[in-house]
């Protein structure tokens, strides 16, 4: 297991849709082994493949100190919405109210193939939502309003961390389908 570098905004894997993983195999894994250990060192409530620089549908969890993980999630949102304090690894000390949907049922598979579904509220149901934005390349401040966005993007811009060089690009041993590229 390793700790990876986190990928800063800016950085256009970010922005990017994950392609889905097609191979259930060791080096997923690892991959998976990675971002849990990347997110819990940071600390965060979950991590994502592109913000480790793998453009793959991978996300990781730590709700209620449970780690988890999804691979090619699939979700299904209650209509009823709720505000809360939301904040991202990639956006390092900025926190926004974002609405999300109050309940989550996530379908996909974990990493040996076999399907799982995770059913969430609160907490979990918004760290499901945000981490699967990010493998649809959306960022939690694209779901702020218009005047927040515009106060977030002049906090983004203010950071230290902002403009900093992008870590190497690691390319992913797993086949990626050619509409990706």
């Amino acid at each position: 297991m390793a700790i990876q570098p986190i990928r800063l905004f800016g950085d256009p894997v970010l922005r990017t849709p994950a392609a889905p993983v097609e191979t259930f195999d060791k080096e997923l894994r690892k991959l998976v082994r990675d971002l849990t250990e990347t997110m819990m060192d940071a600390p965060g409530a979950g991590l994502a493949a592109p913000q480790i620089g793998v453009s793959l549908r991978v996300f990781t969890y730590w709700v209620d100190d449970e780690p988890g993980h999804l691979v090619n999630p699939d979700l299904d949102l209650s209509d009823e919405l709720m505000d809360g304090e939301e904040g991202c690894l990639s956006l390092p000390d900025l926190s926004f109210d974002t609405p999300r949907a109050r309940q989550v049922v996530a379908k996909g598979m974990n990493m040996h193939g076999e399907p799982v579904v995770i059913e969430g509220t609160a907490l979990l149901a918004r760290a499901i939502q945000h981490e699967t934005d990010h493998l649809d390349g959306i960022l939690f401040i694209d779901r702020l309003d218009a005047e927040t966005r515009k106060e977030a993007m002049r906090q983004i811009r203010q950071a230290e961390w902002f403009g900093e060089s992008a870590p190497d690009v690691r390319l992913s041993p797993h086949a990626i389908s050619s509409r990706w590229l």
